[in-house]
């Protein structure tokens, strides 16, 4: 797999720490059970703001919100295969099954980061980066950029 940039929407004060250690651990994810430290990003900037958007009761908060990228190795790349996804995969409240495929990723620590379908947009990507990897020290990170929204999205 070629190199990727990924990419993460966050307010200004987690900017440092954007692809740092805590990830999703307090509360779990898609991918991860509560507990087990995953760094969540997008392979685009729109479809990182959409899954902000998700998690917020006010869309005016993400005027605020800043852009950070990584570029992630290839090598360090694993695809989850579409083959590999449980039948519920895109249901919501989040199923077991992804969170147990995701812890698995997690333990056998053989990649950085996996690649998963996106719930919030089809055909599009997230990426999981695993904190605790060796590879992390390794990925290229950038300066954040304020996140350019339509105004429509965010409000008045």
């Amino acid at each position: 797999m070629a190199n990727v940039t990924a990419l993460r929407v966050c307010a200004p004060r987690y900017a440092d720490t954007a692809f740092g250690r805590a990830g999703a651990r307090l509360y779990g994810g898609r991918w991860n059970s509560k507990g087990r430290a995953v760094v969540y990003a997008s392979e685009i900037v729109s479809l990182a703001a959409l899954e902000q958007l998700l998690h917020v009761e006010d869309p005016a908060v993400l005027d605020a919100f800043v852009v950070v990228s990584a570029t992630l190795y290839g090598d360090a790349i694993a695809v989850l295969p579409p083959s590999s996804l449980p039948d519920d995969w895109r249901t919501y409240p989040v199923p077991p099954s992804t969170r147990r495929l995701g812890d698995v990723w997690l333990s056998e620590g053989r990649s950085l980061a996996l690649k998963v379908p996106s719930v919030t947009v089809r055909g599009q990507h997230n990426y999981l980066l695993n904190p605790a990897h060796p590879n992390l020290a390794n990925i290229d990170v950038s300066e954040p950029e304020p996140l350019d929204l339509d105004p429509r999205i965010t409000g008045p």
